[in-house]
């Protein structure tokens, strides 16, 4: 009993005990100094984080587990899938320890992979020979990894990848070679190679950064190095620096042509900034800004900026000078605003800056041999209910032959659309009265032609010339006698200017003065002419059996009355006399040198006549369905001429005759002209100019114009050829078909084309001794084999016996870019060209190589 009672108090010692126990609180956090007398024990367990965040889904032929080493290995056909990333590959081994998965591609006997590891992420597929992933920290390492990216593909020795976005390489090459990327090739026609890139991809868009890179072709390095490179991978425009080409020119040394830096702005502009450098100090400044709106309008601004230095400074060589050009281009879409249009071709250069191009281009696109430049700004003004366009012009034409500038500050023209005079009683027009049209329109114009040096100063200001007019011409037809058309017109002329001339002999200098007087003064002229015309049909037939059946002529002869007064009779007022330097009295126009043209001195009573000619001829033809075929003789034969009742001396005019034609089935075209002079020129002893006689007949050749066309090609000498019924050995290269022949040389098609052009023209005039200008120019492309191809052009001048200008081009299509190289042996600038071009749209602009000989005047090539 007592050992029964002993044990019942023990065990309700132990629950009091383990109660007690359980219910211990933490203790509070106790002063630094207190004294803390509790037990202090956590009441809860902390349960170890798991390795992976998400289930591991295994597969393999054979799948072989260590669990002491908590290892796991999957052979052949092994796939592992793990969170968005699938991994397959020939052989995978999965450490728990290391939070570590390893895969290696198929291997053949001698270790070499012959299959790849295939890591498919978020839909994007990696293909490697090793790699390696920790799913702890998201980070992978792969060997010999080959990434797909926009129109490339890089192939790195090692890459890394640090997380989702950022992946570093080690010795990669990347290449646009679309059969390469498609893997209908082993190797890669050409690839860029950096020992270190980065390749940074965001949500919306990726980009390589690169630091020196070598460009390979055909695996074999070039001397092309980039210090960097930068390369968006985006459908959207992206900033980056642009490429520049180099080279060497004896006047300004070596150059960077065309360094700079793309940055676009906004949806509708992009800006260009360029800059040209050369050794010997020259340098060029090109921005270069692009806008368009759609459905609006679209433009573009380019400026050059740059100072030339030739020779050594201190040496009488030595010279330098700045250059400008400003080029401005605006077109609006004909979408945006019927009844209001505004456009703009701006084009403002230094006199002497395509003597002086810093910018290269201007030399190959032959602009150095500009004599003249043109600036036009206009604004047009339609109405909706109003039969009248406005339009408003400032345009600046700059001649650098003689130094001048002729500016339009501002022009407005009011054109009033055509309108009937009287209106039809019967809804159809007839007769002279009803077929009456009236045009109309005023012009007023500010004019000055000046100096550069004095554009915009008081100088221009002084010589500024201001004009209006107004033309009216009204015009009606009828027909007559069925077969006869007659017309009728009159033209009425007003004008009114600020300036008029005040011409006199001063016997002291022995010269003689214009003097501009500033007063407020204007004309008015009248002409009228009565026309008519008809057309004519022949045809002449021949024989059944002939070879010709028939000519067909139609003729369109046509005879008409000018009438005008003579409007410098005193009468007008519109001509004064002076006497010149040998006493004799010589009318001249106060209007002369004006902007609104002088009125015409002489009465006109001309009788004109024009006689227009078709032939052509109708043969027999097997090749055309309906056995005949129509050959053109004369297009066009056309003959004019005049006789002025009213004038006093030479009443005929001079004879022209024009003809077009074209034989070989319209390949060969050829224009003709002639002009006959009716009267006989004599020459006194001495002199070269001539002196026209009152003796009518003598009809001498004046001038002679021919002009010769004639493009030949491949298919006009036989049909294409089938190689493969010719010849049973094939063979193929990039998707071409060879064909071999039993020697086992190749036969492919190789096109080609020559175009002919030949041109004379003789002109005299009342010269003793004419002038003659005669040229043959060739020019013409031929493959030598479908990737092959040489192209050329060149003249000879048959008069000075020389070679004008001839370029020889040849380019080469090397699959993913092409290789262009155009030499221009002969002329004022002796220059060659190479050029490599990547076809990929995100290279194209990019990566790019020039390089340019001496460009110097007359310099040795």
């Amino acid at each position: 009993m007592a050992k029964t009672v002993l044990k019942n108090i023990l065990q309700i010692l132990i629950i009091l005990i383990f109660n007690n126990f359980l219910a211990q609180k933490t203790p509070e956090k106790l002063p630094k100094n207190a004294v803390n007398d509790t037990i202090s024990k956590k009441d809860t367990i902390v349960v170890k984080k798991e390795a992976l965040d998400d289930v591991l889904h295994t597969k393999a032929d054979d799948q072989r587990r260590d669990i002491p080493k908590k290892m796991t290995f999957l052979n052949k056909n092994a796939q592992v899938k793990y969170q968005d990333m699938q991994i397959d590959a020939d052989y995978i081994s999965i450490d728990d320890n290391k939070n570590l998965i390893y895969a290696r591609g198929k291997q053949d006997s001698l270790g070499k992979i012959i299959e790849p590891v295939i890591t498919t992420q978020a839909g994007k597929k990696y293909e490697t020979n090793e790699f390696s992933y920790n799913t702890k920290t998201k980070q992978a390492i792969a060997f010999n990894a080959r990434t797909e990216e926009s129109e490339g593909v890089i192939i790195a020795q090692k890459t890394k990848k640090y997380n989702d976005s950022v992946f570093a390489m080690r010795k990669a090459d990347y290449t646009t070679d679309e059969y390469f990327l498609k893997k209908k090739d082993t190797t890669a026609d050409y690839f860029m190679r950096a020992y270190n890139i980065k390749l940074i991809k965001t949500k919306n868009k990726s980009q390589i950064v690169t630091g020196p890179i070598q460009m390979f072709i055909e695996q074999v390095p070039t001397p092309l190095y980039l210090p960097f490179a930068i390369l968006p991978f985006s459908d959207k425009r992206a900033a980056g620096i642009l490429i520049p080409s180099f080279g060497e020119r004896e006047d300004v040394g070596f150059f960077l042509n065309g360094i700079g830096y793309y940055q676009p702005i906004g949806e509708h502009f992009d800006l260009k900034v360029l800059a040209d450098i050369y050794t010997k100090g020259s340098w060029n400044l090109r921005p270069q800004m692009n806008y368009q709106k759609k459905y609006r309008y679209s433009g573009t601004f380019n400026a050059d900026v740059g100072t030339m230095v030739r020779g050594i400074k201190g040496l009488d060589d030595y010279t330098k000078n700045s250059t400008y050009r400003i080029n401005w281009s605006h077109s609006q879409d004909v979408k945006a605003n019927p009844f209001l249009t505004f456009s703009a071709q701006v084009d403002i250069v230094s006199t002497k800056f395509y003597n002086n191009p810093l910018n290269n281009n201007y030399i190959f696109n032959q602009n150095v041999l500009n004599t003249q430049q043109n600036s036009t700004v206009s604004l047009t003004k339609r109405f909706l209910k109003l039969p009248v366009t406005i339009t408003g012009t400032a345009s600046y034409s700059q001649n650098f032959a003689t130094g001048s500038s002729d500016l339009r500050l501002p022009q407005m023209n009011v054109a009033v659309n055509q309108f009937y005079l009287f209106k039809s009683k019967t809804g159809v027009r007839q007769g002279l009265l009803e077929n009456i049209t009236v045009n109309t329109g005023f012009n007023l114009t500010n004019f000055v032609s000046t100096q550069e040096n004095e554009l915009f100063k008081k100088e221009m200001w002084d010589k500024m010339q201001t004009g209006l007019k107004n033309n009216i011409a009204l015009a009606t037809n009828t027909t007559l006698a069925k077969y006869f058309t007659f017309s009728l017109s009159a033209n009425i002329d007003n004008a009114l200017t600020t300036k008029t001339l005040n011409r006199y002999y001063d016997p002291i200098k022995n010269v003689t003065v214009d003097e501009i007087s500033k007063n407020f003064t204007g004309y008015s002229t009248f002409s009228t002419t009565a026309s008519l015309q008809t057309t004519l049909y022949g045809m002449m037939k021949f024989k059944k059996g002939s070879a010709v059946e028939a000519i067909r002529h139609m003729m369109i002869p046509s005879i008409g009355f000018t009438y005008a007064p003579d409007f410098s009779s005193p009468n007008f007022g519109y001509y004064r006399n002076y006497y010149n330097a040998t006493g004799a009295i010589t009318p001249y126009s106060i209007f002369e040198k004006g902007i609104v043209g002088s009125p015409s001195s002489g009465m006109v009573g001309a009788l004109g006549f024009s006689i227009g000619n078709n032939i052509e001829m109708k043969v027999k033809s097997k090749s055309d369905s309906t056995g005949v075929k129509k050959i053109k003789i004369f297009e066009s034969l056309n003959l004019t001429g005049s006789y002025n009742f009213a004038a006093k001396t030479h009443p005929w005019s001079i004879f022209t005759i024009n003809g077009q034609s074209s034989f070989f089935n319209n390949k060969l075209t050829v224009n003709t002209s002639l002009s006959l002079e009716p009267y006989k020129i004599v020459f006194l002893p001495g002199q070269d100019t001539g002196i026209r006689t009152e003796q009518f007949g003598h009809f001498g050749v004046q001038g002679f114009n021919v002009q010769l066309s004639y493009p030949l090609s491949s298919e006009l000498f036989g049909e294409k050829k089938d190689y493969a019924k010719k010849y049973s050995m094939k063979g193929e290269v990039r998707n071409e078909n060879y064909y071999f022949d039993d020697d086992h040389y190749a036969h492919f098609d190789q096109a080609w084309t020559l175009n002919v052009n030949a041109n004379y023209a003789y002109s005299k005039g009342l010269s003793r001794f004419g002038s003659k200008i005669a040229s043959i120019g060739l020019d013409g492309s031929i493959k030598l084999t479908p990737y092959w191809n040489i192209n050329g052009s060149t003249h000879y001048d048959l008069v000075t016996k020389e070679l004008a200008y001839t370029r020889i081009g040849f380019s080469r299509d090397q699959r993913s870019f092409t290789i262009n190289f155009n030499w221009v042996p002969f002329g004022q600038y002796k220059v060659y060209d190479f050029f490599i071009g990547i076809k990929a749209n995100i290279l194209s602009d990019a990566l790019k190589y020039k390089d340019r000989s001496f460009t110097q005047p007359n310099s040795p090539f």
